[in-house]
């Protein structure tokens, strides 16, 4: 039983926990990276290359494991490549979005996930809707809140609470999300919100995938695979300055390493064994722990300012999120106590 608790709850929570304090980390080396002169179309290409290549590694042991496999037919790698289209552009959208912003507002608007991730369950039948269920109520709750919060962090900046001057930066260069005029800020808060809209449909996609071919590992190499063939002529198109590309032995370097391993790898695959275990709301609701960690972590690394709008529109998605999560919450225990209910006795009747 111990066991089984580990590996059902323990592990999973753990798990996404570190994943989405390393999801930050890759947010600030990028914002430290495009700082030294780094394209973001180079920092994506080279970051799913270099995840495709570290799990190219272990990739005889993961087929050896997963013998018992269905084969993989036209549709599966068709819905894989559907992955990597859809990933591509996620992070498109989400890394040109951070140009414009910060790693803050990033980590605040990723609250909308779990209510994208809800919504979208919904109308692809994976979640099931009893309106007269406090937990369902909650969820849709939570998604209204957590859209409100998302759009009080877009549209309001307000005053400037917490100012931390980086010491590398002198005053006449100013750090990219002080001199970010409010239009670029609402534009960079746009195309986030597309990442963030993008990566639920990834969960669906995934979920379905997984149904079928039921191999982490191998779907995820897969994905990754497709991500670098799809960004190397997509980002050598967008970026024709070959200078953009060149990658020196510092801060771009470990930036475009960590990411490759950690982000587009490593995630990838605690996220689709997390979608397999326990299901995409389960995976989405992560998300918002990674404000805090943000936070502290743009005014310490990158002396960026944290804005009044931004705490409010935070708090305000949190509620959201945790609505989501009480109404998840709700529905495992309910489910549990059903699974533990014994027969009665009028079902064989019932059945014969």
């Amino acid at each position: 039983m111990t066991g089984r608790y580990c590996y059902k709850e323990l592990l999973p929570f753990t798990a996404m926990v570190a994943i989405e304090c390393s999801n930050v980390g890759v947010n600030v080396l990028f914002k430290k990276a495009t700082e030294k002169g780094l394209s973001y179309y180079a920092f994506i290409a080279y970051s799913y290359l270099i995840s495709a290549l570290f799990l190219l590694l272990p990739l005889p042991f993961a087929f050896r494991w997963s013998r018992s496999l269905p084969r993989l037919n036209l549709s599966l790698i068709f819905r894989i490549f559907l992955l990597g289209v859809i990933g591509v552009t996620a992070q498109l959208c989400g890394y040109k979005g951070l140009n414009y912003t910060s790693p803050t507002l990033a980590s605040a608007l990723s609250n909308l996930i779990p209510a994208f991730t809800f919504i979208l369950a919904i109308i692809f039948r994976i979640e099931k809707v009893v309106l007269r269920s406090s937990s369902t109520l909650a969820k849709i709750l939570g998604s209204s809140i957590s859209i409100l919060g998302a759009l009080i962090v877009l549209l309001y900046k307000g005053p400037i609470i917490i100012s931390t001057p980086s010491p590398q930066l002198s005053p006449t260069v100013r750090s990219p999300m002080v001199s970010t005029s409010q239009a670029n800020w609402v534009l960079g808060g746009s195309l986030l919100a597309i990442e963030y809209l993008l990566v639920p449909i990834w969960y669906i996609v995934q979920t379905n995938i997984m149904k079928q071919y039921p191999a982490e590992f191998i779907v995820v190499f897969l994905y990754n695979v497709s991500g670098a063939l799809i960004s190397a002529p997509i980002c050598l198109l967008l970026e024709e300055n070959l200078s953009a590309w060149k990658i020196n032995p510092d801060i771009t370097l470990m930036a475009v390493i960590y990411s490759g391993f950690f982000c587009t790898g490593l995630s990838s695959l605690v996220h689709t064994w997390g979608i397999h275990l326990k299901g995409p709301v389960y995976v989405s609701i992560f998300k918002p722990l990674s404000i805090v960690v943000a936070a502290i972590s743009s005014a310490v690394f990158l002396g960026e300012a944290l804005y009044f709008g931004t705490v409010v529109g935070a708090v305000t998605l949190s509620f959201g999120f945790y609505a989501i999560i009480w109404g998840n919450a709700k529905e495992e225990e309910l489910r549990e106590d059903f699974d533990m209910r014994p027969p009665t006795s009028k079902t064989p009747l019932l059945l014969s």
